[in-house]
């Protein structure tokens, strides 16, 4: 199984069985991201709320790749009218795509598409917990606040191997928050997310790597963009 960050909230994760996951592909604007849209391959896009950098080029990767978009109910309304193959859920509920379980948990964040003219109602902004076809479950929160599901409902009730966490602040939760968050949810490895894309969420992953490994079980592995999470 492999985890490749590709800057911001954007992670390419392909299964033991060769399954291509996109998750929040905001990649041909993003300034960190090392690869071309067009040499990204996916079966399956999960976006988790309507902003741009995290909206980002889900459709033209859908179409080109005839991949399933999983989203929230609005986001698939929408999707759908673009003639994308897309399948809606909501909060709790699990569907399973290409063999992955794929459950949308809370995220505490605003999600409305900012990228139609006006703005466009997105619905609610969440995480998602995928397990793998080896039962491996991976966490990826989307941008969010702390909050206390993570405390609970993630951690009783999920349990996921793998949590991918922002730590870039003002927008979301900052490196305090997260590495509270870190021994709330209790994964095995974090993966930080969403920091240092822009100077606004400049942020020291190290310091988050220090605060959680001192205080937790946990290891955090920092990944450049680009680089490659494998077990």
């Amino acid at each position: 199984m492999k985890i490749q960050w590709l800057g911001h909230s954007a992670f390419h994760i392909t299964t033991d069985k060769g399954i291509r996951i996109l998750i929040d592909p905001f990649l041909r604007d993003n300034p960190a991201c090392p690869v071309e849209v067009e040499e990204v391959t996916a079966d399956l896009i999960c976006i988790t709320h309507g902003h741009k950098d995290h909206f980002g080029d889900a459709v033209e990767l859908a179409e080109r790749n005839s991949a399933m978009v999983v989203c929230n109910h609005e986001h698939s309304v929408y999707l759908s009218q673009q003639g994308l193959e897309t399948t809606g859920m909501n909060m709790g509920g699990t569907i399973e795509v290409e063999g992955i379980k794929i459950t949308m948990v809370n995220a505490i964040h605003s999600s409305d598409m900012d990228f139609v003219e006006g703005i466009g109602a997105g619905g609610s902004s969440c995480g998602y917990i995928l397990e793998l076809e080896n039962e491996q479950k991976i966490y990826h929160s989307g941008d969010t606040g702390i909050f206390g599901d993570m405390k609970t409902v993630i951690k009783e009730i999920y349990r996921p191997k793998i949590a991918l966490l922002p730590i870039g602040d003002r927008f979301t939760m900052g490196i305090r928050e997260a590495s509270i968050a870190a021994g709330w949810i209790e994964p095995e490895v974090i993966i930080p997310m969403h920091y240092n894309t822009f100077p606004v969420i400049e942020q020291n992953p190290y310091r988050f790597k220090e605060l959680v490994e001192l205080s937790t079980e946990t290891k955090v592995t920092v990944l450049k963009p680009g680089e490659t999470y494998q077990e």
